[in-house]
């Protein structure tokens, strides 16, 4: 007997305006397609236009009533990041749902972004939180859900502190848990500055578990010349529907956090099988590495510092040495 296929049901979209970064394949490309589906207009980033128009035309293939506009945007260069938000804020449309779901996984030798910085933190992170930033206006106005996409790597290694660019020494799965642990901390810390400001916005997490996805295939823009071992043993069990999910299923924990009524901010989204590796998406618990508030600021105000950007100071309930009064303070 076959098994069911898990899904969502997402509601009514119409009138509404996502934005989906990584939208040319896999699961922001599945992402694009239900939100455009449900109603949505949905703007697709993307750094590669050819791969950018060939996405739109499958949307368009299974779904003509779809509308979509491409926009150029390399989170690798922080330049480009905030040219797309000069543009969108230049049509002043309001913002109802980001995913900030565009990655890059664990290139075999170090590599930097046009900035300087190591490539999987700048893009995964230091990208996105400056798109956010950027964006910031937009997704007040729309009160928007922001949803961004981390990993089970999440849940391993940390956060290195004293060589956030891995300078000294480079590990590429490290590097990738660091990136996705700082973009984690962002999201929570988004959702937590968000309600002490006022600034209407909801802000969750969500990973995709396991799936075969393009991240370990061959690149050659990131050095991987030819697929990854652990990319074709993933494909061959996903095949099977043993352990693995699948692209149409990796997509579903953040189509949950980003359209669902029930769905909250501060909460993670993934897989519900067993490992959170497969399975129908649920909230599960935090990761131990995304529950320190210390560590979100620190993220944030590094990561300000970094690409230039500032958020609105809001009054923060958490009491620290040197606050400005006993159990608020201000913070940037």
């Amino acid at each position: 007997m076959a098994r069911t296929r898990p899904d969502v049901t997402v509601p009514d979209l119409s009138g509404k305006l996502a934005v989906v970064t990584g939208a040319s394949d896999g699961v922001g490309l599945g992402l694009a397609a239900r939100f455009a589906a449900a109603g949505a207009e949905v703007v697709m980033p993307v750094r590669n236009p050819r791969k950018g128009e060939a996405a739109v035309a499958k949307i368009e293939q299974r779904h003509p009533e779809a509308v979509l506009s491409l926009r150029d945007l390399d989170l690798s260069s922080l330049d480009s990041v905030a040219a797309l938000g000069a543009t969108l804020r230049a049509e002043n449309r309001p913002i109802h749902i980001l995913v900030n779901n565009a990655g890059v996984m664990t290139p075999p030798d170090r590599q930097t972004t046009t900035g300087g910085f190591e490539l999987q933190f700048g893009s995964n992170h230091l990208g996105h939180f400056a798109l956010v930033a950027h964006l910031l206006p937009l997704l007040r106005v729309g009160r928007a859900r922001v949803t961004s996409q981390i990993s089970v790597a999440a849940n391993e290694n940390a956060i290195n502190w004293d060589d956030l660019n891995w300078e000294r020494s480079y590990h590429g799965r490290r590097a990738y848990s660091q990136s996705k642990i700082a973009l984690g901390l962002f999201g929570l810390e988004l959702d937590r500055r968000s309600k002490a400001g006022g600034w209407g916005i909801t802000s969750n997490l969500a990973h995709p578990g396991v799936a075969p996805t393009s991240l370990l295939a061959a690149r050659p823009e990131v050095g991987r010349a030819r697929d990854t071992a652990a990319v074709r043993v993933i494909r061959a069990l996903s095949r099977r529907g043993i352990v693995f999910g699948t692209v149409e299923t990796a997509l579903l924990p953040a189509l949950l956090a980003a359209t669902s009524p029930d769905a909250r901010g501060a909460r993670l989204y993934g897989p519900s099988g067993l490992g959170h590796l497969s399975g129908p998406p649920a909230e599960q618990a935090v990761y131990s590495r995304l529950r320190s508030e210390d560590d979100a600021e620190r993220i944030w105000q590094i990561s300000e510092n970094l690409t230039h950007t500032s958020f609105p100071v809001v009054e923060s309930a958490r009491p620290s040495p040197g606050s400005m009064g006993a159990g608020s303070r201000r913070v940037r």
